[in-house]
C-alpha cells in the first residue's frame, strides 16, 4: 500500500493489475484493495471471468471488453481541466492490432489525456496515413501500434515532429515469431524521436504517452517533497 500510496503521488495515477498468471479471485482482491483507496484502477489482459470476479467485490468495475481493460474510475486523481489535458494520437495499422491500439488509448484517457484513435493504417496502403496528417500534426505525442513487419512507426516518425511511442503486437503468420519481428524492426528504425515497449505491451505505451504529455502541459504531479531535490 505505501509503494502504491508513492506511485500516485509520484505520477498522478496509478500502476495497473496484469492479470494474466493470476487467478479471478487473486485479480479481484488486488482490485478492490487498490480501488479502496479512491484512485482510478486499470487491470490489463483481463477475461471476462476475471471481470466477474472483480465485480462481485467491485461492483462499480466496466470491463473494455475490445481491450480487455477492467476499469474501477476513481475520483482522484486523473482528472485534468481541459487546458492541461494532453492530446495523444494513437495509431493502429490494422484491425487485427485494435485490441493492444485500444488499451493504449483507453490507458492515456483514464490518465487524463484526450486521445484521437486513428485506425486502419498500415503501410500496405500508405496513403490512408497521409490522409491523417492534419490529426497528427495537433497531438502531443504519437503512439504507434501495429505487427507484422512492425514499419509503421518507422514511417510515422520520419513524417511526424513529435515523439513516437511504437508498440509491436504479436499479430502475424508464423515468421513473425509472436511479435519479435516487429519489436525489432521498431527497435532497429532509422527515424529518431521513438521509443519501443513490449510486445503487446498497450498500456505501457499509453500510460509513457501520458506522463509525457502531461510534463509538455505543466501538468504532472509531482509532490512539494520531490521539488526541493
Amino acid at each position: 500500500m505505501v509503494r502504491l500510496l508513492r506511485l500516485i503521488l509520484r505520477r498522478g495515477f496509478p500502476e495497473a493489475v496484469f492479470c494474466p498468471n493470476k487467478t479471478p479471485e487473486q485479480t479481484a482482491q488486488i482490485v478492490k484493495a487498490m480501488a479502496e483507496t479512491g484512485v482510478t484502477v486499470l487491470a490489463t489482459k483481463a477475461s471476462e471471468i476475471h471481470y466477474e470476479a472483480v465485480r462481485q467485490l467491485v461492483p462499480q468495475a466496466q470491463y473494455r471488453s475490445l481491450a480487455r481493460l477492467i476499469v474501477v474510475e476513481g475520483a482522484e486523481p486523473t482528472k485534468l481541466p481541459p487546458e492541461k489535458q494532453p492530446n495523444i494520437a494513437v495509431v493502429c495499422a490494422g484491425t487485427a492490432d485494435l485490441p493492444v491500439a485500444e488499451e493504449a488509448a483507453l490507458t492515456a484517457e483514464y490518465s487524463g489525456c484526450q486521445v484521437t484513435r486513428i485506425s486502419d493504417v498500415g503501410v500496405a496502403g500508405i496513403h490512408r496515413l497521409l490522409e491523417h496528417l492534419p490529426l497528427l500534426e495537433r497531438a502531443d505525442v504519437l503512439v504507434v501500434v501495429a505487427g507484422m513487419e512492425g514499419s509503421l512507426p518507422s514511417v510515422v516518425a520520419g513524417l511526424m515532429w513529435q515523439p513516437v511511442i511504437a508498440v509491436p503486437t504479436s499479430v502475424g503468420y508464423g515468421a513473425s515469431f509472436h511479435g519479435l519481428s516487429a519489436l525489432l524492426t521498431m527497435l532497429n528504425a532509422c527515424a529518431p524521436g521513438i521509443a519501443v515497449v513490449n510486445i503487446d505491451n498497450g498500456f505501457g505505451a499509453g500510460y509513457l504517452a501520458a506522463l509525457i504529455g502531461r510534463m509538455v502541459k505543466g501538468a504532472l504531479t509531482i509532490p512539494k517533497s520531490f521539488q526541493s531535490r
